[in-house]
């Protein structure tokens, strides 16, 4: 039986500063410290990049401890990382970094992307790891836009892409650590669409850009309420786009352990956390020139 998720918080997407730039940061927000098991959620851009102007060019940094997950919706970055991977993630493609025991990574607009210039656009996703999973070795997966499973509406207003988890018997190909739905939802026009998500996960949705109505009850847009959280008491969420929009819906299984976090680690205490960065300075979690 369809039961509509009842929602728990109504939150905007503030800017904040990050360096050189400005980006919105809807979680965590004031009264939300995390949304377990998912610990941030960065939006950024669009930005016009060009040769005179390219904040967005991330230097090697390590992690530990959580996935960083990039999800790009405008624009070409390069990746890099102590892996040895070297990958150009274009528009609509994902990258999904599992920095387990430690990782060195950076990440930017590729030269030829700032040459010709253009926008650049995209979701940065924290998702943590369990006590038992901290420490396994770092893996980095990369999912081209082409290849992700879709699903469509009835009257095809609406593509839901399934990039982990599943959906309507669609399996994402991104090998999970945690049980955890990860989609990217488009709308071209007006139109409904209800997702499935498991009642014991926590979960979220966040609009980038557009006008949506949700389960009936809010309204996200931009420069408003633009994510929404979800109490654990129903199977299902139900959106109706108002417009053209594009939003990412995310569920997970609580990992319910305590989170100890310093700059780019994520541990459970601050044992482990002094443990990171020595290892760090030790060279560890590798090297990255």
């Amino acid at each position: 039986m369809k039961t509509l998720k009842t929602i728990q918080h109504k939150v905007g997407s503030p800017l904040v500063n990050m360096g050189a730039i400005k980006l919105r940061q809807p979680l965590p927000t004031k009264g939300i410290e995390n949304l377990d098991p998912f610990l941030l959620l960065h939006h950024y851009g669009p930005y016009a990049i060009s040769e005179f102007n390219n904040p967005f060019d991330l230097g090697a940094h390590p992690h530990r401890g959580f996935e960083p997950i990039t999800l790009l919706f405008k624009g070409e970055q390069l990746h890099r990382d102590s892996l040895g991977n070297e990958m150009i993630v274009k528009a609509g493609d994902v990258q999904w970094t599992t920095a387990g025991r430690g990782i060195i990574h950076a990440e930017g607009p590729t030269k030829e992307f700032v040459k010709k210039g253009g926008d650049l656009e995209g979701i940065q996703l924290w998702l943590n790891l369990p006590a038992s999973k901290k420490m396994i070795p770092a893996n980095y997966q990369h999912l081209k836009s082409e290849d992700i499973p879709v699903i469509e509406n009835d009257d095809k207003t609406i593509q839901l892409k399934v990039v982990a988890g599943e959906q309507n018997n669609q399996k994402g190909f991104i090998k999970t650590q945690t049980e955890v739905n990860v989609f990217t939802l488009k709308a071209k026009e007006k139109g409904v669409i209800n997702i499935h998500l498991p009642k014991t996960h926590q979960a979220l949705i966040y609009l980038l850009d557009g006008e949506v109505l949700v389960n009936n009850d809010t309204t996200l847009k931009k420069g408003a309420t633009q994510m929404l959280t979800f109490n654990q008491d129903g199977n299902s969420i139900e959106i109706k786009a108002e417009k053209e929009s594009n939003l990412i819906v995310l569920s997970g299984e609580p990992i319910k352990e305590k989170v100890t976090s310093w700059g780019p680690y994520v541990m459970n205490t601050q044992t482990e956390i002094m443990e990171a960065l020595r290892d760090f300075q030790q060279g560890k979690m590798g090297y990255l020139y």
